[in-house]
């Protein structure tokens, strides 16, 4: 059994150089010199992105490969992300429901990426909240954690002073997919990453189905000892070499086209959203992110529901007047995953292992993971059977999870405006799995205890938020609320509302300090 030294990346993009960095930097860390690691890439080959989103797990890449965060946010557009804030998806915009005290019912609600505030010997707020202890009509989000208010204010989840990659409040980012990619080659090549610009012509098998070399007609064979996939939906290796399967989730996850345009702002000194911002429409949802320099946004939508020419429609009128200058950009989206990213010598990373509407930002996360994955279970001597099942078990696990985590900002929905929603709450494209999650959340909120941490891309509090973001109905017997800890809950989220208007004077203004940032030198 031959040792693995040789590591050659097909594709590069987000997938590829990230992949290629993080690689770089962690194996040689572990004091593996005899490495090699090589990208060949083609220079004909676009990137899909389009504005990205991120997760906080973003922070702890950035951090392990060396790359400052400041210089992050300067070569590539960047924001910072603190949630996501969803509009209309209970309801349709056109709503005049009102609630038990005659209100008009709120038509967003907030996903942050703040934990809900637990003080020592203090009781977990969730119950407590769910017995409107925090106030009548009082958002879950709202009520637990700082976030929302700040956010909405236009304050930066941190301060100048603040460490790189600390603030106040957890956060994220918002960045161009095309430099942040150009960024990680940049910074892949100083760590030692070969860089090869070709088109993969052939890939050759050997006896055993394993990868022997592929075949450019610029750099002629090319072989190695692992061979990383990020061709992209084509799968060159993975699926088309090596015919991986494919598993496709459109009988849970509707959307399957996109259409997306970059509008530039009003003012050079408009507000910046620290927060993307995803509004449901009547066959998927837009997406409005905000960067430096302009705003991405586009519109999700499954094409059995909606012609492209009514989904640009849709779009137009998002936008605005700004669209009549702009013409937007199809992209036609395969949402599923591989069951079986890793086989024999070859593992697929990005989009030829799987994709999964950008809805909670899960694609660069779920790099991430990969990359991270291939790293802890390198095979140095070779023995590629043990870490392939390992790697192909925690995929598709965390794969499965994230769809029902999807799902669930779909099926709670009171939306009955279009088929697509209609068909969106039939029990019929509820996986089983999370039909009973909900059953069980019925009678008692969410815990920790319902969830794998290593399998998991979502904290608890992440479902929390969107399942009474979503107005998801929890019946708590009283009596398992601690009498005493009902003034302290009481305290409790007395002091969050208090803190947060605090929070909102001390903190600066998001465009500021991405503004203060650019300013730094390299």
């Amino acid at each position: 059994m031959r040792a693995c030294q040789q590591i050659l990346i097909v594709g590069g993009g987000t997938a590829g150089w990230l992949s290629a960095a993080f690689l770089a930097k962690t194996l040689q860390s572990k004091g593996e010199q005899g490495i090699q690691i090589r990208l060949i890439e083609s220079p004909e080959i676009g990137i899909i992105g389009v504005g990205e989103g991120s997760f906080p797990s973003i922070r702890g890449t950035l951090a392990a490969i060396g790359i400052s965060e400041a210089r992050f946010i300067r070569e590539c557009n960047a924001t910072f992300k603190q949630g996501i804030q969803f509009r209309d998806w209970v309801r349709p915009a056109n709503s005049q429901e009102k609630d038990q005290v005659g209100s008009t019912k709120k038509d967003y609600y907030f996903h942050p990426f703040s934990q809900p505030s637990q003080r020592h010997d203090s009781p977990e707020l969730l119950p407590y909240w769910l017995h409107g202890l925090a106030g009548k009509n009082v958002p879950f989000a709202q009520a637990v954690t700082m976030q929302q208010r700040i956010a909405e204010a236009s304050r930066a989840p941190k301060r100048s002073t603040d460490q790189a990659f600390m603030g106040a409040m957890n956060y994220a980012y918002h960045f161009d997919a095309g430099k942040f990619a150009a960024l990680l080659a940049n910074h892949a090549r100083s760590l030692g990453v070969q860089h090869l610009l070709g088109n993969v012509d052939d890939v050759q098998l050997d006896e055993s189905g394993a990868i022997a070399a592929i075949h450019s007609k610029e750099h002629g064979a090319l072989s190695a000892d692992l061979y990383i996939d990020c061709t992209g939906f084509r799968a060159r290796l993975i699926g088309e070499a090596l015919g991986a399967s494919f598993k496709s989730a459109s009988d849970v996850l509707f959307v399957d086209s996109a259409l997306a345009v970059q509008v530039p702002y009003e003012t050079a000194d408009s507000p910046i959203p620290s927060y993307t911002i995803s509004t449901a429409q009547s066959a998927g949802w837009t997406w409005d992110i905000g960067l430096q320099q302009r705003r991405g946004i586009g519109y999700v939508y499954a094409s059995r529901y909606s012609t492209e020419a009514e989904a640009e429609q849709v779009l137009r009128h998002y936008v605005g007047a700004a669209m009549d200058q702009l013409t937007p950009r199809l992209l036609t989206l395969q949402i599923g995953y591989r069951p079986q990213p890793w086989i024999k010598n070859c593992v697929a990373i990005g989009l030829s292992g799987g994709f999964l509407e950008p809805l909670e930002s899960s694609g660069v996360g779920l790099i991430e993971t990969a990359a991270y994955l291939v790293s802890y279970l390198f095979p140095y001597n070779g023995d590629f059977v043990p870490v392939a099942r390992s790697f192909n078990h925690h995929m598709q696990q965390r794969y499965e999870r994230i769809i029902d985590f999807i799902k669930l900002h779909y099926c709670l929905s009171q939306r009955r405006d279009s088929e697509f929603w209609i068909d969106n709450t039939a029990s019929a494209s509820i996986p089983v799995s999370l039909q009973d999650k909900l059953r069980m959340w019925r009678a008692r909120p969410p815990s920790r205890l319902d969830f794998i941490t290593d399998l998991e891309m979502y904290p608890p509090s992440s479902w929390q938020y969107v399942l009474y973001g979503m107005e998801f109905a929890s019946e708590l017997p009283a009596n398992l609320l601690a009498p005493d800890h009902i003034k302290i809950a009481e305290r409790e989220f007395n002091n969050i509302a208090n803190y947060a208007e605090h929070a909102i004077r001390d903190l600066p203004d998001h465009r500021q300090l991405v503004s203060h940032f650019c300013q730094q030198s390299m």
